[in-house]
């Protein structure tokens, strides 16, 4: 154990963080995203949600700044109906990076840019269209 890394993040994925460098992509996928067929670096964390991972990454990675949309959603295709969980994923990007725009991409295009993104993250969330992409920035100190 560490202090003030959350026990979500598996030392894999601690790893993969580290590796990645600014505007490498990382996906988070809901339970029936097809994450092993997708990544050419998968990371497993089937027992939690998307929203606690997104939040325990956050703490530790920046977003990138230089782009319009560093938070990439896949789109259900139903402007009247958004999930309910990108109200959460909302919160959470604001509290830990401000006010940053999501891009909403169909779910093909996703899916193609998931298959270039540094890693993908398999996880046990069941809400539906609860897929995210993240876009690294740069770590200032």
């Amino acid at each position: 154990m560490l202090k003030n890394i959350s026990p979500v993040l598996s030392p894999e994925l601690l790893k993969i963080l580290m590796e990645m460098g600014h505007g490498d992509e990382i996906v988070i996928g809901d339970g029936n995203f097809p994450a092993a067929s997708m990544a050419q670096r998968l990371v497993r964390l089937d027992g939690h949600g998307v929203p606690e991972i997104l939040d325990a990454i956050l703490q530790l990675m920046p977003l990138d700044t230089y782009v319009e949309a560093p938070v990439a959603l896949m789109d259900n295709g139903d402007a009247e109906n958004r999930p309910e969980i990108w109200a959460e994923y909302e919160k959470i990007v604001h509290a830990n990076e401000g006010d940053k725009a999501f891009a909403l991409e169909e779910r093909f295009a996703f899916y193609e840019r998931a298959k270039k993104a540094y890693a993908v993250i398999a996880t046990g969330e069941t809400a539906i269209y609860a897929n995210i992409i993240l876009k690294k920035g740069v770590v200032l100190n």
